[in-house]
């Protein structure tokens, strides 16, 4: 399914669904961020995803974390809360989501880099790199409030 990202556009559509999303800052021993490049709009972003009846925020961002890059996580400490009514994501199917994302700092624990159906390309970033990809603002903020002190959680 494709989606659009609007972001602070006076045109965008109006946002008719709102539902709790997970996402995380992953770093390994070296310091590079994990990345993946999506394939409903090419950008590349923190893995995450929508939680699911049944489980906690911190089940969830394992379990996307996991879906969408090969690797297993455990989760350390909360990034932050990102609400902006000013973000809403058109999909195809004509739902258009406000944002809303639980956004945690995890540690690799196992598992593999791999591509999924969410996901072109996974692959580790160093700190360096990050401003040479194609990434949303909403999620350079998630980055930028990941790498930033860890015990100063952010809400928006």
């Amino acid at each position: 399914m494709a989606r659009i990202d609007h972001f602070n556009d006076p045109a965008a559509p109006r946002a008719n669904s709102l539902k709790p999303a997970v996402s995380a800052v992953v770093l390994d021993a070296e310091g590079r961020l994990l990345m993946i490049r999506r394939t409903d709009n090419d950008r590349y972003a923190i893995p995450g995803g929508a939680q699911e009846c049944g489980e906690t925020v911190a089940q969830a961002v394992v379990r996307e974390v996991e879906e969408e890059t090969g690797v297993v996580v455990e989760v350390v400490s909360l990034v932050g809360v990102f609400s902006n009514p000013a973000h809403v994501v058109a999909f195809s199917d004509g739902e258009v989501r406000q944002e809303f994302s639980i956004c945690f700092r995890a540690v690799p624990t196992g598992g593999h880099p791999r591509a999924s159906s969410e996901s072109k390309e996974v692959r580790w970033v160093a700190r360096e790199d990050l401003r040479s990809l194609d990434v949303h603002p909403s999620i350079r903020l998630r980055i930028e409030r990941g790498l930033a002190d860890p015990t100063s959680p952010y809400f928006t």
